[in-house]
């Protein structure tokens, strides 16, 4: 039985496990849920994850309803290409920096992107609170990329030389921005997006890097 990760086309946290087992070179199934129909609510749903949440992951038995769980779970469950290193001083920077992306490049993302991408709002009016939040959600972000530019600054990958949990989890929030930028470029322009490669070039090659590693394709969203 192939282990089974139930999602929303593009949901961050559950491309977080795709990424994952793409990393491992694990064979998986992606079962997508439309959210438009509220399926992630449906009651055969909530018998696997009675939040009502995605990601879950099954595998033989096992269901675990959380993204960075599913991560863990997966270097017990399957050792080869740890996603967490072999070392305690490798996983104690990969689990540091897996957590600020999922703490802080998360939160940043949310603020910036839910507006233009989810509920697909214009850009508000010069002068108004929402362009104020808009623009702090902005800086945010930019707060965020300029961290992520740093840790690349000497190595492949956001916490070595190779692929690990770190890179799940920030993946989806960059390839997101990029989204944004390819599908509502006025609005993102205004709020500084304009010259990404050239300001941020470390992230760019690791963008395409990490792109191009064997499994990747497979993750991005359906409907891309």
């Amino acid at each position: 039985m192939k282990i089974t990760i139930h999602t929303v086309s593009g949901a961050p946290r559950g491309w977080r496990v795709l990424l994952g087992l793409a990393f491992k070179g694990l064979d998986f199934e992606t079962r997508y849920l439309e959210a438009s129909k509220q399926e992630h609510k449906s009651p055969e749903f909530l018998k696997l994850n009675p939040r009502g949440t995605v990601p879950v992951l099954v595998d033989t038995g096992t269901v675990i309803r959380d993204s960075i769980a599913s991560l863990a779970w997966l270097d017990r469950a399957y050792p080869e290409k740890p996603l967490f290193g072999h070392t305690p001083g490798e996983g104690a920077i990969i689990w540091q920096t897996t957590m600020e992306c999922s703490d802080y490049l998360r939160a940043a993302a949310n603020d910036l992107l839910f507006p233009i991408l989810v509920e697909n709002k214009p850009l508000p009016a010069h002068g108004s609170d929402d362009l104020v939040t808009l623009e702090n959600a902005a800086e945010a972000m930019h707060a965020e990329l300029k961290f992520l530019e740093g840790l690349l600054e000497n190595q492949f990958f956001l916490a070595g030389e190779k692929p690990t949990a770190a890179d799940a989890i920030a993946f989806p929030e960059v390839r997101l921005v990029g989204r944004a930028i390819d599908t509502k470029t006025e609005i993102m322009e205004a709020l500084g997006f304009s010259d990404m490669g050239s300001r941020y070039p470390r992230i760019k090659a690791w963008k395409a890097r990490t792109g191009a590693l064997p499994g990747v394709e497979k993750t991005m969203p359906r409907h891309w």
